[in-house]
């Protein structure tokens, strides 16, 4: 791993720290190859049930460093998959969830990967700009398509063809971000979401996730798919360990499952 990205595993939860900060943690196409690499061994290693995605203090990442992208310039048509695309896949195709904590400055990619993260939280000093059209780019990371749909074409232009800042406040009045909270239980929130995360049925929320991420499709396809999972899930050990907590007025455990 590089050591600009930190990562330690520890109470099932896996944290990806970005560990740039005199650079505002602006991503190298080695950081983005660690942080590919975290995501998805964390999907293979059993010992993980979440993943944190955070920075440092007063800065989450700046965004790509961009004399390293000008200087390696990603091949989006070559036969090898460049490490920023990789990462995106990662975090695309991260069976299990992935939580977000966000302090300072998130800028470009540092907020076109929340829209991959299952939940936000941020910092109340938190700001968000997602300058493409200013450095006469593109949106990236399927942002012009996720952006209008969660927060409809007005708003979403706000962000991709305007480049404004949003602070903590708005975003979460769009629903970019799920808490605000103050800097220093900044960690501490995403651990505890990240907690009760990691106590839930692992093949259950993995499921559930992934029917979240599944394109649209019509009510009564969806409802097969779902009605499959159920029946399955109605089979397992888990959902025995779970109706037998319920029955006992306890806590279910699922770590002794395996």
């Amino acid at each position: 791993m590089s050591e600009q990205v930190l990562v330690e595993t520890a109470d099932r939860i896996r944290t990806i720290r970005f560990n740039r900060p005199t650079k505002k943690n602006a991503l190298t196409q080695d950081m983005y190859d660690a942080a590919a690499e975290a995501l998805e061994s964390a999907d293979t290693d059993p010992s993980v049930r979440v993943s944190i995605i955070t920075g440092t203090d007063g800065v989450f990442t700046a965004g790509n460093d961009i004399v390293d992208f000008t200087q390696r310039p990603p091949d989006f048509n070559e036969h090898d998959v460049p490490p920023v695309r990789r990462f995106m896949l990662a975090l695309l195709n991260a069976q299990k969830p992935v939580v977000a904590a966000v302090d300072g400055l998130a800028i470009g990619i540092g907020v076109t990967l929340l829209l991959h993260c299952d939940l936000v939280v941020a910092s109340d000093r938190a700001v968000f700009k997602t300058p493409f059209v200013d450095l006469a780019l593109a949106p990236e990371f399927a942002s012009s398509q996720l952006m209008p749909r969660i927060f409809g074409h007005a708003v979403a232009a706000e962000l991709l063809l305007l480049g404004e800042t949003w602070d903590a406040t708005r975003a979460r009045e769009t629903g970019l971000v799920n808490r605000v909270t103050e800097p220093g239980k900044l960690d501490e929130t995403a651990r505890f979401i990240a907690a009760i995360l990691a106590a839930k049925a692992p093949t259950s929320l993995k499921a559930s996730k992934a029917l979240m991420r599944q394109p649209v499709e019509s009510i009564e396809d969806r409802m097969d798919r779902e009605n499959a999972i159920f029946a399955s899930q109605l089979q397992s050990p888990e959902f025995a360990e779970a109706a037998a907590a319920f029955l006992e007025r306890r806590a279910p455990d699922f770590d002794k499952l395996g």
